[in-house]
């Protein structure tokens, strides 16, 4: 059995395991995502309970060597980030994503970052959109997701900015005159790619875009938060988070 530092991290999703007991899914800083039980965490004498709350930043420290670790301590860093409304379903995509689509006990230092900018973005800015735009692109960068956003596909030339390029599964966006969901203009597909969005209209693009990329990592499952956040605000799906 080994035993790990202290280390930073945060708890994607948890649930009951026995009658006293919780399995934790974390997203560490330098051991990607992994699962945990926490034993006794469910006791009434425990203080562990409150603690291991999604959006939380914690230092914790676990045990073992096999699919599933032991938790051996857990701390809060600093109080959870202020999360409410549309940002904390918001919040609740981020983490599902994340539980979904990387892999288990693959380090993820960098992504590590992006989620805590996007959380930290969520918690302090009232529209969601742009935080999920960038921690999505992040998510699939760190997926090794390779189209070239910026040169044509079917000539190799750089994107001009009122040009509409199509995408093309397994080739990327080539020039086109079609208009259609699958197409973007250049100036468009550049924004993406710098992870800037000045206007509704980017966003919009972004939005297209990440679902049309995410959807093979996803599946045709749905997504718990998506369907969380429509019954209870009344938003029609075209204007839901995430996917």
């Amino acid at each position: 059995m080994s035993d790990s530092g202290l280390q930073r991290a945060f708890v994607l999703h948890r649930r009951p395991y026995s009658e006293s007991s919780l399995i934790i899914d974390v997203f560490t800083e330098h051991q990607g995502r992994i699962s945990l039980l926490s034993k006794g965490a469910r006791s009434p004498r425990s203080g562990l309970k409150s603690v291991l709350q999604p959006f939380t930043p914690l230092l914790i420290k676990w045990s073992g060597k096999g699919a599933m670790k032991t938790l051996r301590q857990a701390e809060p860093i600093s109080l959870g980030l202020p999360l409410s409304g549309i940002n904390l379903y918001s919040a609740m995509y981020v983490n599902e994503l994340l539980a979904r689509v990387i892999a288990s006990e693959i380090p993820q230092p960098e992504l590590f970052f992006d989620y805590l900018d996007a959380l930290t973005e969520l918690a302090h800015n009232q529209n969601p959109e742009p935080a999920l735009r960038r921690f999505e692109l992040a998510l699939l960068a760190s997926l090794g997701y390779g189209v070239d956003l910026l040169h044509c596909a079917g000539t190799g030339e750089p994107v001009e900015a009122m040009m509409t390029y199509r995408f093309r599964e397994q080739k990327g966006f080539i020039a086109s005159v079609r208009q259609d969901n699958l197409t973007f203009l250049g100036e468009e597909l550049i924004a993406i790619s710098e992870r800037r969005f000045t206007t509704k209209a980017q966003l919009q693009a972004a939005k297209r875009f990440t679902r049309i990329a995410l959807k093979p990592y996803i599946g045709s499952k749905p997504l718990k938060s998506r369907e969380l956040f429509l019954p209870r605000t009344g938003v029609s799906r075209s204007r839901s988070i995430g996917q």
